[in-house]
C-alpha cells in the first residue's frame, strides 16, 4: 500500500470515527454521565422525620385505629412503621448527639420492628408496634 493510499485508509477511518462520535451525542459526555453514581437522597433531619413519626401516631389514634379481629390491623401498623424507620435513619445520620443519646429511641424502635416480624395475622405484636409507637411518640 502506498502512502497516497494510506492516507485515504486513515482519512476515511477519522472521518468515520467523527461522523459516529457526532451521532452519539459527542462522545465522552454521555459516558461520563453514565460512569457518575447517583446522587445520595438528602437524609431526612431528626426534627422533620420526628414531626412525620408523630403524625403518622395521631392519624392513627385520631382516623384509623385498629379493629378488635386477628389481621386487620397491618396497613394501620405499617403507616406507623414506615416513618419509624425513617427516623431511625434520621437518627443515624445525626452525627452531633451519637447513637447512646438514641439509645431508648432504637430500643423502642427494635420493638416495633420485632413486632412486625410477628406477621400481619397475629392478634399479640399490636402492643409491640402501636404501644411503642406512642410511647416513641410521646
Amino acid at each position: 500500500m502506498g502512502i497516497h493510499q494510506w492516507g485515504k485508509t486513515v482519512a476515511g477511518a477519522l472521518l468515520t470515527a467523527a461522523v459516529t462520535t457526532a451521532v452519539s451525542g459527542y462522545g465522552g459526555e454521555a459516558d461520563a454521565d453514565a460512569k457518575k453514581p447517583p446522587a445520595k437522597a438528602q437524609a431526612l433531619s431528626v426534627d422533620k422525620a420526628t414531626t412525620s413519626f408523630q403524625d403518622a401516631v395521631t392519624k392513627f389514634d385520631l382516623e384509623d385505629g385498629c379493629p378488635k379481629e386477628t389481621g386487620a390491623c397491618w396497613k394501620q401498623m405499617t403507616a406507623v412503621i414506615e416513618p419509624a424507620r425513617d427516623l431511625r435513619k434520621a437518627m443515624n445520620a445525626d452525627k452531633a448527639t451519637g447513637p447512646e443519646f438514641w439509645s431508648e429511641a432504637y430500643a423502642l424502635i427494635d420493638t416495633m420492628e420485632t413486632g412486625m416480624a410477628v406477621g400481619e395475622d397475629q392478634f399479640s405484636n399490636r402492643p409491640d408496634v402501636l404501644g411503642s409507637a406512642h410511647h416513641l411518640s410521646d
